[in-house]
């Protein structure tokens, strides 16, 4: 039996927005579940638990349906791009010296 990540509320809510804007972008592109299932390489259920949202789906068949919609998969570069968090605690850490280290 395949294990069931346990997620935050507010994760759930995001990874389900996710897949309701899959399941638009593809009924913009006015292409059936079945074209975008097989163009990428999964079955139409899996496709089905990816339009909502589902985290039993692994990453990759979420990048894999993104790029069946017409190469969206450039888009998960966005993912922790601008990491704000990291920035502060990682400054947080820094001394200040006289010169900057050789490098």
């Amino acid at each position: 039996m395949k294990r069931i990540p346990q997620l935050m509320p507010r994760t759930q809510t995001i990874l389900s927005q996710m897949g309701e804007q899959i399941k638009l972008a593809r009924l913009r592109r006015n292409t059936s579940a079945k074209l975008v299932a097989e163009r990428a390489g999964i079955s139409r259920q899996t496709l089905v638990e990816i339009e909502k949202g589902s985290p039993r789906v692994a990453m990759g068949y979420y990048a894999a349906v993104l790029q069946a919609l017409g190469n969206m998969d450039s888009d998960l570069l966005l993912v922790a791009k601008d990491d704000e968090l990291g920035r502060k605690l990682q400054d947080l850490g820094l001394t200040t010296g006289k010169r900057a280290s050789r490098g």
